[in-house]
């Protein structure tokens, strides 16, 4: 957690904006510091940062965010929201249970390549606030406007899926939660590998994409 104090920054003071412009300063924060982390990583960029290259002052910026992680938790939650609406249209959709698992993994897939930046923050750089390194995706779900709990709320609509196929009659191999688990580190590798080395000469992505897939769910599937 950064311990820097709200001293006044060197940027223009700006005022709080008027009632129901809140938000709208909110998201020139969030995107401030997502380019920051990025361009600087996380622990180089500042609050005080920040809040330059928004063009406020540090005490303003924190009308709106009380610290550095918090930033960080809107950011994971921002991400992790524009990949639940995918999950609620496949859940809409799709009602066969083994292909809204198959759908779940492809949405996946194809956000992360469509959304790099976003994919580099949240998932692959040691950028983990402090609020939620240790419970991860197992954070208590009961309230889902905690901050962090964007992540958990995936993952339980992934474990949901594996659930109802068990349900249906298919056996698992591993209990759903652990399936779950293998089905995001499989396909998390391939979008990994292709947002971090964009230039090397992979296979074609639709195939590695898919036989990931292939073997991710011939994996967990019992067949006996």
């Amino acid at each position: 957690m950064e311990t820097e104090l709200p001293a006044s920054s060197t940027a223009p003071s700006a005022s709080r904006k008027k009632r129901g412009e809140g938000h709208t300063r909110r998201d020139e924060i969030l995107l401030a510091a997502k380019t920051l982390f990025l361009e600087e990583g996380y622990d180089a960029a500042t609050i005080r940062k920040i809040a330059d290259r928004v063009g406020v002052s540090a005490p303003t910026l924190y009308l709106y965010f009380q610290d550095k992680e918090a930033i960080m938790l809107a950011l994971c939650d921002q991400t992790f929201g524009r990949l639940i609406e995918r999950i609620a249209k496949i859940e809409k959709t799709v009602t066969d249970p083994l292909e809204r698992i198959c759908r779940f993994g492809d949405a996946y897939a194809r956000f992360g390549l469509e959304h790099p930046d976003e994919y580099r923050l949240v998932f692959i750089g040691n950028n983990i606030p402090e609020a939620v390194r240790k419970v991860g995706h197992r954070m208590p779900i009961d309230d889902p406007t905690r901050p962090g709990v964007g992540g958990a709320l995936v993952f339980s609509r992934l474990v949901a899926m594996l659930s109802q196929l068990e349900a249906s009659g298919v056996k698992l191999n591993y209990p759903p939660d652990t399936c779950a688990e293998l089905c995001w580190m499989g396909i998390h590798g391939v979008v990994a590998a292709l947002i971090m080395k964009p230039d090397f000469p992979w296979s074609n992505r639709e195939t590695l994409i898919q036989g990931m897939q292939d073997i991710v769910i011939n994996g967990i599937l019992s067949r006996a």
